[in-house]
C-alpha cells in the first residue's frame, strides 16, 4: 500500500516507522526542516518496547514537494492518506497537498478532538473517509528522533458507517505493522472518550502547569478532571452516543496516579507559546452542550481560562 503522512511529528513518524517495517512504501509529510533532514541524511531512529533502530525506507518531504510529485504523476496515487495534523492546522495543511487528494485516495484521521470529519469533508467525498482514534504513546526526543514505550490500539470506521472493503484493508495493513487495528462500528463512543479525558488532564495541566502527576498533589485535582471528564461523557450521552463514564473516570484517574512526568500535548505547546487545540477539544464540547441543553460549568470555565493564555501568548 502507497501511504502518505500528513504531519509527522511523534505520533505520525510512530506510524510512519511501523508502517515502513512492515513493508509498505511510506511518505511523510512536514513542515520541520530539521526533522525531514535529519530522516533524509540518517534514518528515523525508532526507540520503543521492540528496541532501537533506524528505518531508512521512509521518504520525508515538505508539503509543497509531496504536491509537485503527485501532480507530476496522477498515475500512482498514494492509497492512503493519515492526518496526524493538528486540528487547527488540517484546512491549510489539505489546501497544500490538493494533489494527493485524488479519487482512488482514501483519507484516515486519527486527530485529537472534534469536528475532524467535517473539515476532511471539504476536500473529500465522506464515502472515502475513515475516523478513528488511537491509544499509542509517542513522545518526540529530538529530530528523527521517537520514543514509544508501552502499547496501544487503533479503533476506526469508515465516515459514513457503511462496511466497505477498503477499510478492511487499512485495519489489516496497521495491523500488520503491529499498530492493534480493528473496525468498530461503536468508534465515535471511543472518540468522545478520549475527547473526554483530553477535556480533563490537558487543559488543567495547561492552565495549571502541572505534569498530570503533579494534579494528584492536592484533592482539588483529581476532583476537577473527574468532573470535567463526567460533563463532557454528559454531552455525549445528550447526543446519543454511549460512553463509559465510569471508563473514562478510572483512565483519568490511572492516568494521575501512573503518568510521572507526563506532559499533555496542550501544555506542551503553552510553554513552546503555540496556540493550542483547545477549540477543538473544549471548545466543541461547550458548543455542543449548549445545542442539547446541558450544563458543564467546569468545561466551560477550562475553555476560557485556555483561550485567554492562547490570545496572551499569540
Amino acid at each position: 500500500m502507497r501511504i502518505a503522512i500528513l504531519g509527522a511529528g511523534a505520533m505520525g513518524s510512530l506510524f510512519g516507522a511501523r508502517l515502513a517495517e512492515s513493508g509498505e512504501a511510506v511518505t511523510l509529510i512536514d513542515v520541520n526542516d530539521a526533522h525531514l533532514d535529519a530522516i533524509r541524511r540518517d534514518g528515523l531512529r525508532i526507540d520503543d518496547d521492540r528496541g532501537e533502530r533506524r528505518i531508512r525506507t521512509l521518504q520525508a518531504v515538505r508539503p509543497d514537494a509531496a504536491n509537485a510529485a503527485a501532480a507530476a504523476a496522477p498515475d500512482t496515487p498514494f492509497d492512503l492518506l493519515i492526518v496526524f495534523t493538528k486540528s487547527l492546522h488540517t484546512r491549510a495543511a489539505l489546501d497544500g497537498v490538493r494533489a494527493l487528494l485524488t479519487p482512488d485516495t482514501f483519507v484516515l484521521t486519527l486527530q485529537n478532538g472534534l469536528g475532524n470529519v467535517e473539515t476532511l469533508n471539504a476536500f473529500v467525498p465522506l464515502e472515502r473517509i475513515l475516523v478513528g482514534v488511537t491509544t499509542w504513546p509517542a513522545d518526540a526526543a529530538g529530530p528523527a528522533h521517537v520514543r514509544s514505550h508501552g502499547a496501544g490500539t487503533i479503533r476506526m470506521m469508515t465516515a459514513d458507517g457503511a462496511a466497505r472493503p477498503f477499510a478492511t484493508a487499512v485495519a489489516d495493513t496497521l495491523s500488520r505493522a503491529g499498530l492493534a487495528c480493528t473496525l468498530d462500528a461503536d468508534v465515535w463512543a471511543a472518540i468522545w472518550e478520549k475527547v473526554a479525558f483530553n477535556a480533563a488532564l490537558n487543559t488543567l495541566c495547561a492552565t495549571t502547569g502541572c505534569t498530570v502527576d503533579q494534579l494528584g498533589h492536592h484533592q482539588d485535582g483529581p476532583r476537577l478532571a473527574l468532573a470535567i471528564a463526567a460533563e463532557t461523557a454528559a454531552v455525549a450521552r445528550a447526543k446519543g452516543i454511549a460512553v463509559d463514564g465510569e471508563r473514562v473516570a478510572r483512565n483519568v484517574e490511572h492516568a494521575i496516579r501512573d503518568h510521572r512526568g507526563h506532559r499533555p500535548s496542550m501544555l506542551q505547546d503553552v510553554l513552546a507559546g503555540r496556540r493550542t487545540e483547545i477549540d477543538a477539544i473544549s471548545g466543541k464540547v461547550v458548543a455542543a452542550a449548549r445545542e442539547a441543553g446541558v450544563a458543564v460549568p467546569h468545561a466551560e470555565t477550562l475553555l476560557a481560562l485556555v483561550r485567554l493564555i492562547d490570545a496572551r501568548t499569540n
